[in-house]
């Protein structure tokens, strides 16, 4: 099992977590298809989605992603708020190289988030094990800065409650059905994630509604007890 201290918190590597929770029929469909960097795998996957985001293994916070397309002019990457175009696959890996130096990171498929005034949203949900079980200490929605792809709040975004960001996103009809499913996915991860990390304690989920109202699990984030 990899397990990484960092600054004091014990952080499984994102490609373990992904790893266990694709071992759960019901949540693969909800889990991005997702893979580790190789240019190789990067071609292959930018063939197949046209867009993919490059993440590092370890770490959260929405520090070092980067946004990979392929389109008839060539590749572009962004990062933060910074786009480059490249002509040739080559340029690209030799920039994303520079970029991601020693460290390891994933590939995943890029999804069109839906979207306030232009604005990518996202959630994050906090569920934290107490005496009497599993509960919910929050579930928020953050709209990206704008220009920005990722909507961390350290990056400048903004936060609404949940509902409020569907409401805005999808449209009101859609504010409990969508709170629902995304608890439900928060319970079947739990019950996966618990079973291969005994001491787990706090959980982060992040998730993201595409365009078509489907949610897809991007991340969670352990802490122990």
């Amino acid at each position: 099992m990899m397990i990484h201290n960092h600054g004091g918190r014990q952080l499984a590597s994102k490609w373990a977590k992904t790893e266990a929770l694709l071992a759960e029929p019901s949540l693969v469909q909800h889990i991005p298809p997702t893979r580790k960097y190789s240019p190789y795998a990067l071609m292959s996957m930018l063939q197949q989605h046209g867009m993919v985001v490059v993440k590092p293994i370890v770490g959260s916070g929405g520090g070092g992603v980067i946004k990979v397309t392929r389109d008839l002019g060539g590749f572009t990457h962004t990062y933060r708020d910074r786009t480059q175009r490249f002509q040739t696959f080559d340029g690209l890996v030799h920039a994303l190289g520079s970029r991601t130096g020693k460290r390891s990171y994933l590939i995943q498929k890029g999804i069109q988030l839906a979207t306030v005034n232009g604005r990518p949203i996202d959630y994050r949900v906090k569920y934290v094990k107490t005496r009497s079980g599993w509960e919910y200490r929050s579930l928020v929605g953050r709209i990206a800065r704008r220009g920005l792809f990722v909507t961390n709040l350290s990056q400048g975004g903004d936060m609404v409650t949940a509902g409020q960001g569907i409401r805005a996103s999808l449209g009101a009809s859609q504010v409990k059905g969508k709170k629902a499913k995304m608890r439900a996915l928060t319970v079947m991860s739990t019950r996966v994630l618990e079973r291969k990390y005994p001491g787990i304690g706090q959980l982060g989920f992040d998730y993201g509604i595409d365009r078509n109202g489907k949610i897809w699990i991007f991340e969670v984030n352990t802490r122990p007890h």
